[in-house]
């Protein structure tokens, strides 16, 4: 639940204003602790996307780096691809 509140709020901050990085964090720390891994890396494109957004470089180069090394570990063919165009933003 707190990553999609995470999605709504970065997608439409007059909603939910200054709490995307509150709902991925806290996804990404629940989701840690039962080990699930495809959440948790769903959390960090999320943080990334944000970041980039935020003009946050290095934040947003760490937690794409991040997920798109995890998608691959897992073999989920889609998403390292999305971290990797969210990379190519970043220049």
């Amino acid at each position: 639940m707190h990553r999609v509140l995470g999605e709504i709020a970065r997608l439409y901050p007059s909603l939910l204003p200054d709490s995307a990085d509150h709902h991925y964090c806290e996804a990404h720390r629940r989701a840690d602790d039962l080990g699930m891994r495809p959440l948790v890396a769903h959390c960090r494109l999320g943080l990334g996307k944000l970041n980039r957004r935020s003009g946050n470089r290095g934040q947003a180069e760490e937690h794409l780096t991040i997920a798109t090394e995890m998608y691959r570990e897992m073999d989920m063919a889609y998403w390292p691809e999305q971290a990797e165009a969210e990379l190519r933003q970043l220049g």
